[in-house]
């Protein structure tokens, strides 16, 4: 019963913050689109016609057509699945690993700690895009590869946040009585500190799938992510610049769908970051 009335209480707090619900009014909205993407397009997103090239949007194709006649609108219904599904795949992996070091490292301290944050410190010094490039160009273009790379070139961040919850966490009363007790270090590390340290991280994670999105668009509009015919919104963007003067909307309309994918994110990642550590929103 106590579970149900805090889980209940934080959905109440959750709604009653405009930022936190706009958010997440606008990531269920994406989400929803994602799911449904075979009902939601009305056309074949790959269905060539060479009679509707580089049509502007109309009452047929709201978004207007590409250089081959493929409806945009669909195209980009279909690209928000690959694009979501890169963010969460990503933001899962970078998170499960940051959390595991991060934890490690807060806990042990010591000659671990030093270890693991110099590791940090040099994954830090190394341009996330340059990285993931350089990655990327060793295993190859697609999909899978890059949420794996996205995913293990951005847990620094995560490690960071977990490793000062431990050693905060790692001194209070809870902790040193469960080491009386006799619990084991896996014990307290899983059991005692870590869901007392789940807050950053969860707030961590959501504004995570924000970068990540933007991170595969980028690929994709370089050539080096989600290759054609499948479609992301990186790789439309990629295929309007030839056009921008004459087909505006080919860039357009992907760019406004990456705009409000990362808005909604970051709005609820805000947002969340007030409810959960309230004390940071009056230090500001």
């Amino acid at each position: 019963m106590m579970e149900r009335n805090t889980f209940y209480a934080f959905v109440k707090r959750l709604w009653r913050n405009k930022l936190a619900a706009t958010g997440l009014c606008i990531v269920m909205l994406l989400c929803a689109i994602a799911a449904g993407a075979p009902i939601i397009a009305p056309y074949n997103c790959n269905a060539i016609d060479v009679k509707s090239i580089l049509l502007p949007p109309s009452f047929q194709h709201i978004c207007g057509t590409d250089e081959l006649g493929r409806d945009v609108f669909s195209r980009m219904v279909y690209g928000s699945r690959i694009s979501l599904a890169v963010g969460f795949v990503a933001v899962g992996i970078s998170t499960i690993l940051g959390t595991l070091i991060g934890a490690i490292a807060g806990y042990f301290g010591k000659w671990i700690d030093s270890f693991l944050m110099r590791c940090v410190d040099t994954m830090l010094c190394i341009p996330d895009i340059f990285l993931i490039l350089t990655v990327i160009a060793f295993v190859g273009e697609n999909v899978f590869n890059i949420m794996v790379v996205i995913g293990f070139t951005s847990w620094m961040g995560v490690a960071r946040l977990v490793r000062a919850e431990f050693l905060t966490l790692k001194e209070r009363e809870f902790v040193l009585a469960a080491r009386a007790a006799g619990a084991g270090d896996a014990r307290i590390i899983f059991i005692h500190i870590l869901p007392n340290a789940l807050g950053p991280v969860f707030v961590s994670a959501v504004l995570g799938v924000a970068s990540a999105v933007l991170v595969e668009s980028a690929l994709s509009f370089l050539g080096l992510g989600v290759q054609p015919p499948d479609p992301s919104w990186g790789n439309i963007l990629m295929q309007g610049k030839d056009n921008i003067e004459t087909a505006w909307w080919l860039s357009v309309f992907p760019g406004c769908a990456i705009l409000l994918t990362v808005l909604g994110y970051n709005m609820l990642g805000e947002g969340l970051q007030d409810i959960l550590q309230p004390r940071l929103k009056n230090t500001r």
